[in-house]
């Protein structure tokens, strides 16, 4: 790598606008789907509980498979840009295909499209992630540059997914409005579609300005094996291991919350004006986010190493959901309550995904000093994997969740129907109490086994340097 030669405001610039776009797509699919799905399609909860999970089961061998095929991509065009480029094109297609079930469909028909466009959607997503967030170690150096770089891009990621959050709801009744929906179900429709339409365009354009602007500048040859090899690879790094263990616990907890927050608001907390309520929750939990990952954790960063603003991200979530709990408690219906919990939790997952993002980085170099191979592809194609993992379980629990508690959708309903307390009280505590016991869990797994403190990545640093 030609340390000379540092990143310009515009490749950074352009690499953030790709993230912005790519998790504007996520989002609508991680947080959104189940909800089409089930309230505005009207699939049975345990159907969409199956097919989440299985799509994650295919996910296990294909993930792999494409950051091996990434490995061994030489082109003109660099070994990432390409499949980035064709992932997005194939992924915004089947985005506004997922989100446009023919309303004719019914019983097997509307499950086997439902299951057949979801799966498709994993794979082109897969297709473009790995190769986006492979490219950071190939084109910066380890330590300040690329830890500005993966923060910069990560902040920019949560800007798309906030936006996401706040103003699906709002826009779908308008759009579905717009385009002569006539029933709230038939609004809710046909808004999804042209919502699905409008993000998947706008993650073209985002990603093509990526493509053009970034210049992949890695020197380092990315040795070809076979999947074997790359399995044995990622068994060996315990330090990538750990870090995808925390991922998916931190994604676990969000999506479990962002899901199950939506049925809490409609069948419980406010129906009559749950969507405003959903938009203000998003809004302020959204903001929280967005700030944090830009002012939150730099500041944070003068004061604490990467690890200590990992602990205390973590405990301000799990103060959130205790504060969640606390209020539900109450009895109050009054939605602002609810925003200071929503601030924590938010604020806390934004820095911890900047986080993250920077210790899975730094395994690349821990992978290089301990197994004598950079395997960029490989490593981050776990974050994909584990990323859609923890969507995937989450939205398996949030269906198991509605569906013990008898929580479904009259899609034809016009009036929200009233729930028991008894269901109140399971969905309260179900939104609350799991996001807390997973991210434990994450919590106790990574102080057990993580490593890779900032002196520590000084001293791999200077190893891989001498090697050289």
């Amino acid at each position: 790598m030609d340390t000379k030669k540092k990143l310009t405001g515009s490749e950074k610039l352009a690499y953030g606008l790709g993230a912005v776009g790519k998790d504007m797509v996520y989002m609508l699919s991680a947080s959104y789907i189940s909800i089409y799905f089930l309230d505005v399609m009207g699939i049975s909860a345990v159907a969409i509980g199956i097919l989440l999970m299985a799509a994650r089961v295919f996910d296990a061998f294909n993930d792999p498979i494409m950051g091996v095929l990434v490995a061994k991509t030489k082109t003109r065009f660099g070994k990432f840009r390409p499949w980035l480029f064709i992932g997005t094109i194939t992924n915004a297609v089947v985005l506004y295909l997922m989100f446009s079930i023919p309303p004719s469909l019914d019983g097997a028909g509307l499950v086997a499209y439902a299951s057949v466009t979801y799966i498709l959607w994993g794979v082109t997503y897969t297709m473009m992630d790995i190769p986006y967030w492979s490219m950071v170690p190939a084109f910066t150096e380890s330590g300040k540059e690329r830890e500005g770089l993966s923060a910069f891009a990560r902040s920019c990621a949560g800007v798309g997914s906030a936006l996401i959050s706040i103003i699906t709801v709002m826009s779908v009744s308008a759009l579905g409005t717009m385009l002569g929906g006539t029933t709230e179900n038939e609004k809710n429709r046909l808004g999804y579609s042209a919502f699905a339409l409008i993000i998947g365009i706008l993650f073209i354009v985002f990603i093509t300005i990526t493509c053009l602007v970034i210049k992949e500048k890695s020197t380092v040859d990315m040795k070809s094996a076979s999947i074997k090899d790359m399995f044995k690879a990622l068994v060996q790094n315990d330090q990538a291991m750990t870090v995808v263990v925390a991922i998916v616990m931190i994604n676990t907890a969000l999506y479990i919350t962002q899901q199950l927050v939506y049925f809490f608001l409609k069948y419980d907390f406010s129906p009559a004006t749950y969507k405003g309520d959903f938009t203000l929750f998003n809004t302020v939990g959204g903001g929280c986010q967005i700030l944090a990952m830009m002012i939150l954790f730099p500041i944070f960063r003068k004061f604490m190493d990467t690890v200590k603003i990992f602990y205390t991200c973590f405990g301000m979530a799990v103060v959130g959901y205790a504060l969640i709990i606390i209020i539900s408690m109450t009895g109050t219906s009054n939605v602002f309550w609810l925003l200071i919990p929503a601030a924590l939790i938010m604020a806390a997952v934004g820095v911890l995904n900047v986080i993250i993002t920077v210790f899975l980085a730094n395994t690349v170099d821990y992978g290089e000093l301990k197994n004598n191979r950079r395997d960029e592809s490989v490593i981050f194609s776990m974050q994909t994997f584990v990323v859609k993992l923890a969507s995937g379980i989450s939205g398996f629990l949030a269906s198991m969740v509605l569906f013990i508690f008898n929580i479904s959708s009259d899609k034809d309903a016009e009036i929200v129907a009233e729930i028991s307390s008894s269901q109140r009280f399971g969905l309260r505590l179900s939104m609350t109490l799991i996001p807390i016991a997973v991210l434990l869990v994450g919590g106790i797994v990574f102080k057990k086994h993580y490593i890779l403190t900032d002196a520590k990545m000084d001293e791999i640093t200077k190893e891989i340097e001498a090697r050289r």
